[in-house]
C-alpha cells in the first residue's frame, strides 16, 4: 500500500488531526500519508510524523500493527499500513496546534472508540482498540456503500 497512517499514544490520549483535506477532510484521524518512491513504509511515516507534527519519533519506537484496507477505491488508495508510537508520560506537547494540514489536538482514547462518534473518521472506532492493545497484527478490511461504512471484519496477519 502507498499509504501509512501513525496513532501517537500518550497515557489515555492519542494526538490526533482534523484534517483540512480529502479523504476524510473535517474529521479526526491519526497522522501519515503517501509513501515516496523508493522510500521503505518505515522512512515514510516517521518522516510523515515529522512533517504532519514537527515530533521526531525514533525509528525503533514505531510498532507496526498492520492494515486497514477497504472496498471503496477512489483516487486514493485501498488499503494503509498503519503504525502505534508510544510517547513517554513527561513527553511535552502544546496542543491544540493549527497546521497546514489541520488541527492537531490530544483525544482521549474512549472518545475515539465510542461507535457513535461522528468526529472521527467512521471506520477508527472499529480497529483503534486491535492498534493500541493487540500484540497481533490485523488487516483491518472496512466495507463502504457510498461512503457509508458498512462492517468491518479483522484477520489476523
Amino acid at each position: 500500500y502507498k499509504y501509512t497512517l501513525a496513532f501517537l499514544k500518550k497515557d489515555d490520549e492519542i494526538l490526533m488531526l482534523n484534517r483540512n483535506f480529502a479523504p476524510w477532510m473535517g474529521s479526526w484521524n491519526g497522522v501519515g500519508g503517501k509513501v515516496k518512491n523508493n522510500e521503505s513504509i518505515l522512512d515514510a511515516i516517521v518522516r510523515e510524523i515529522y512533517e504532519e507534527t514537527n515530533i521526531k519519533v525514533a525509528k525503533d519506537k514505531v510498532i507496526d500493527k498492520g492494515f486497514v484496507t477497504w472496498n471503496d477505491v477512489h483516487e486514493f488508495s485501498s488499503g494503509l499500513h498503519v503504525f502505534l508510537v508510544n510517547l513517554s508520560g513527561d513527553f511535552k506537547y502544546e496542543t491544540p496546534k493549527v497546521t497546514n494540514e489541520g488541527i492537531l489536538d490530544f483525544k482521549k482514547i474512549d472518545w475515539l472508540l465510542n461507535k457513535e462518534n461522528t468526529g472521527v473518521c467512521s471506520n477508527i472506532p472499529y480497529f483503534l482498540e486491535d492498534v493500541l492493545y493487540s500484540d497481533i497484527r490485523y488487516n483491518h478490511y472496512c466495507v463502504f456503500n457510498d461512503d457509508k461504512l458498512e462492517s468491518v471484519k479483522k484477520h489476523k496477519i
